[in-house]
């Protein structure tokens, strides 16, 4: 019986070391020796069967066992994940997906199938969680501004309402009485005022 452990690195910069020593680790906790490392260098867009992935399943034999690091390494998305499991399935072959902590024996059909429909949602969860640090990780990499920008914002909310808010001001009426007619706190058009640098005619209201 043969046993293969695959990896899957979509750039060069990922670190291969990482799913490896994910994997070593899995494998003396659940006995399984002499790993034969298989790895790609491929984005995991392209189709599981036009990776170096297809051929190794299509070469190994019934027991034999595979070892991924974690579900979105075999794919990125849930059906040609299912459709890898169906092979192995077909062929008999032992499924590990270190990560998730999931032993696939292909001789119990029903029990994978079983599991399957329980881990859709999760491997759903995880393709979501993948794209979107890509994508943050790529905005980063490019040079955008993460989260909300530093310093004071450039559009304020009262922004909208300058013009009736200087018109109420020009015409006498203190903070109070203008923010209960634009409906607005008037600590809030304080704050609008001074950084607008509007000019409050009555003194001393606030």
């Amino acid at each position: 019986m043969a046993n293969y452990a695959y990896l899957r690195v979509s750039t060069d910069s990922q670190d291969v070391n990482n799913q490896k020593h994910g994997i070593f680790e899995y494998a003396n906790r659940v006995g399984v020796a002499n790993l034969a490392f298989v790895e790609d260098a491929v984005t995991g867009s392209k189709k599981w069967h036009q990776r170096r992935l297809g051929p190794l399943l299509h070469s190994m034999g019934e027991g034999d066992t595979i070892i991924f690091s974690e579900v979105t390494r075999m794919a990125r998305s849930t059906l040609q994940v299912l459709e890898i499991l169906e092979l192995c399935m077909e062929k008999q072959l032992k499924v590990h997906i270190a990560k998730q902590n999931m032993q696939l024996d292909g001789s119990l059909q029903s029990k994978i199938i079983a599991t399957m429909l329980g881990l859709a949602g999760e491997i759903e969860r995880e393709f979501i969680r993948m794209r979107t640090k890509e994508a943050l990780d790529a905005r980063k990499a490019a040079g955008h501004q993460l989260g909300r920008p530093k310093g004071p914002a450039k559009n304020l909310k009262l922004d909208a309402k300058r013009e009736q808010i200087e018109k109420y001001l020009g015409m006498g009426l203190g903070i109070r009485e203008t923010a209960r007619l634009i409906d607005a706190a008037p600590s809030t058009l304080s704050d609008y005022a001074k950084r607008k640098g509007l000019k409050v005619l009555v003194n001393g209201a606030k």
